[in-house]
């Protein structure tokens, strides 16, 4: 997908009480070298809805890193990330605002459907944590899930299990994932639909239909 063809979030877009199961797409990248702008332009139309609560999940701590630096400026984010040598009580902390964020954002959406006017203030950005697989909520452990509006898999896994797990972690019921896909990955993505019985889509060139 081309880079300057994300649409702006001005146009309305489906409450999500008109959904209610996970819908997934992917996002073609034409090369690696293209990925993290790609996915700086997604995020910079994507996070302007006011409040939304985004989880990324990167598959190594340097990936995280990379991701975090490349987006930290971004103006219309509250950037959080979890990886594994983060203290016990700020990972609880990061978590618990997560999901008061998305206990927000739900309320919102219910109240006022389709309205993506934001401020700029600190309570209208979109709240955001990245975080490696080992640092996923544990929720088979009995941690609870963080139930994000939207996820973004910034690597495909290969496996159907990782793919499901971070589902079950940090996607709410009728939240939206979009997968980065680039070149060979093709394949996987394919592999992970047939494993999983998922269906993935291609991502519309207008992203505000599927927010």
């Amino acid at each position: 997908m081309a880079i300057d063809s994300i649409d702006s979030p001005s146009s309305p877009s489906p409450s999500p009480s008109n959904f209610s199961h996970p819908r997934h797409f992917y996002l073609a990248v034409d090369r690696v070298q293209f990925k993290m702008e790609t996915l700086v332009d997604l995020l910079g139309v994507a996070a302007r809805r006011s409040s939304l609560p985004v989880v990324l999940c990167c598959s190594s701590r340097d990936e995280l890193d990379a991701v975090c630096s490349a987006i930290n400026n971004l103006p219309h984010i509250s950037l959080s990330s979890l990886y594994s040598d983060l203290a016990e009580d700020e990972r609880a902390l990061i978590l618990e605002k997560f999901r008061q964020a998305t206990s927000d954002w739900n309320r919102n959406i219910i109240a006022h459907p389709g309205d993506d006017s934001g401020n700029g203030n600190e309570d209208r950005k979109s709240s955001m944590i990245i975080v490696t697989d080992v640092c996923l909520p544990l929720v088979a452990s009995g941690e609870s899930p963080v139930s994000a509006r939207l996820l973004i898999n910034f690597e495909l896994p290969t496996k159907k299990e990782i793919y499901l797990r971070r589902m079950s972690a940090c996607l709410a019921s009728d939240g939206i994932v979009i997968n980065m896909v680039v070149g060979g990955e093709v394949v996987t993505l394919k592999n992970l639909e047939e494993t999983s019985g998922l269906v993935i889509a291609e991502m519309p060139i207008h992203i505000s239909e599927i927010l």
